[in-house]
Formats: C-alpha cells, sequence, structure tokens
C-alpha cells in the first residue's frame, strides 16, 4: 500500500509527503530524521492521509495536494474528519490548523 500524507508541524504549517509505509514514516519524522523541513518543527502530528495501491498514483496526489492552498488543505483535512481532542467535554472541537 502507498500513501499520501499531511502533517501538522508545530508551528502549525502543513507538510505534504508520500510514502509505501506510513507508520516508519511518521516515526521517522518525528525523530528529526525524515525531510529537512520537518527536523527543525517538531514535534509534528499526522493530520490527514490517503491510501492507494500504487506508488505512482500516491505521488500524484502529492503533486495535487502542494498545489492546494493552504486553506484548501484545511478543508479538506476538516472535510475527513480530522478533529483535536481539547479536553473530555469538548471531544468535538475542531481545531485550528
Amino acid at each position: 500500500m502507498n500513501y499520501m500524507y499531511i502533517l501538522k508541524c508545530s508551528d502549525s504549517s502543513l507538510y505534504t509527503g508520500w510514502t509505501n509505509d506510513l507508520d516508519k514514516r511518521f516515526k521517522v519524522h518525528s525523530q528529526g530524521k525524515g525531510a529537512k523541513y520537518t527536523k527543525g518543527r517538531l514535534p509534528v502530528e499526522l493530520v490527514y492521509f490517503e491510501e492507494f495501491d500504487n506508488k505512482i498514483e500516491a505521488m500524484k496526489r502529492e503533486y495535487e495536494v502542494k498545489q492546494l492552498t493552504r486553506k484548501e488543505k484545511q478543508k479538506l483535512i476538516i472535510e475527513n474528519g480530522y478533529k483535536k481532542k481539547i479536553d473530555k467535554k469538548s471531544e468535538s472541537n475542531i481545531i485550528e490548523l
């Protein structure tokens, strides 16, 4: 399986990438050994991903998403159910991306 993913960095910027092993790639990013961009923006949080049957599809989607504006990326993430638990009483609050 191949994936296109979006990470939220500590400075609230969004990083888009692709991988064939999402868990491993996220761990690498989290250890500061991933992309140069995320290295200085730790910690990172996985906020969105899509699955693809092959590498080419994942890479095409990564390119498409990288062309989106920040607002368009936020809309994509929120419309697909990304929520952050703020506290037990307000679990359904959508985070500010």
